[in-house]
């Protein structure tokens, strides 16, 4: 979400003469899901997607008519084509796309958004949709904060439609006596903690920054914990490695990636990590020594089996990496495999 919302987030909240589209429903097979976004200028796409080819195509065009005439619009692309016709979209489905160019007046709202993202404090973006003549529409945001959230949040709907939403992550359309409301999650992102800001740490850190994480980098040496060295870090951490992990606050979504100068200080950054709430937790290391440290954990009573089970180690997809690159592909795929639940300790 780093490419896609939260810099959507910070292109709106920074510029004018912008039209917002997002997919509000899909349905069929379709290139792109709802709350997929994408935002034009007269020059053309400035940035996300709503998916590409014929389907951006027509939003794109429509995004230039509703700029020239300041009108919001809620239209249908069907995505049906004859397959003779190369040019055309075979997907078979449809989707349901906001166009606004009014959010330039809205930029205060989106401030607010961006800011939940950035505290770590959830929220609901929330879209307010009055259809008009045709298909045009009026739209009214606002960034509802879950800590304030009160039985008449936001246009006669309520705190449970909006804690739902935001349960389960995914952006919804709700209808109600003729309006719609469009409800898009703002939660914080996971966060990447990464013992070690050497040369494999760093590779690491840059692909979970590209690959929507919020990005923590620990060392307790200065000239490699520092912003020039890993410039993707959100937060670099110059301190005793153990401790410094030990710090984090715990939270389900933290994701451990152990990867220090040597043995010594990755058993001090596990000891900190293991047994603790979080989504995951992998330390780098030949299977010799995954053993050894096994052995250690368990007769030192540092880690019952029980947590030692829940450990990646040694840490990654087995690719057949030999390079630093290449380790930290590793790393970044079963990390992505984990976050999507495709993966648990032990087999996919």
């Amino acid at each position: 979400m780093k490419y896609s919302f939260p810099k959507l987030l910070e292109t709106l909240a920074g510029g004018k003469g912008l039209a917002l589209a997002t997919i509000v429903e899909a349905e069929g097979s379709t290139p792109q899901i709802t709350g997929a976004s994408a935002i034009f200028s007269v020059a053309g796409l400035e940035a996300g997607t709503v998916g590409g080819g014929l389907l951006e195509a027509r939003a794109e065009a429509i995004a230039g008519e509703a700029l020239r005439d300041r009108k919001a619009r809620l239209i249908t692309i069907r995505l049906d084509a004859d397959p003779a016709d190369l040019e055309g979209a075979i997907c078979g489905g449809s989707a349901r796309v906001l166009i606004d160019p009014g959010v330039g007046g809205e930029r205060a709202v989106f401030e607010r958004a961006l800011d939940g993202f950035r505290k770590r404090r959830p929220g609901v973006l929330a879209s307010l949709i009055v259809p008009g003549q045709e298909d045009f529409v009026s739209v009214e945001r606002r960034f509802l904060e879950a800590l304030s959230w009160d039985a008449n949040t936001f246009a006669g709907f309520g705190p449970d439609i909006l804690a739902t939403a935001l349960e389960d992550g995914r952006p919804r359309l709700v209808k109600s006596e003729g309006r719609l409301i469009f409800l898009e999650p703002v939660r914080p992102l996971p966060r990447l903690i990464i013992a070690g800001a050497g040369h494999v740490g760093r590779a690491v850190a840059r692909l979970g920054s590209l690959l929507d994480w919020s990005v923590t980098v620990i060392d307790d040496r200065p000239e490699f914990a520092n912003a020039e060295n890993v410039s993707e870090a959100d937060e670099i951490v110059v301190g005793d490695i153990g401790e410094s992990v030990r710090r984090i606050e715990d939270s389900t979504e933290n994701y451990f990636v152990i990867v220090t100068r040597g043995h010594k200080k990755d058993a001090e950054a596990l000891r900190a990590a293991i047994g603790r709430p979080a989504a995951y937790v992998g330390m780098i290391g030949s299977r010799r020594k995954i053993e050894i440290m096994h052995c250690e954990f368990l007769e030192s009573g540092w880690a019952t089996a029980e947590a030692w089970a829940e450990v990646h180690a040694p840490i990654g997809v087995e690719i057949g990496s030999k390079t630093v690159e290449e380790i930290a592909v590793s790393i970044a795929a079963e990390l992505v495999l984990v976050r999507s639940g495709r993966k648990e300790r032990g087999g996919t």
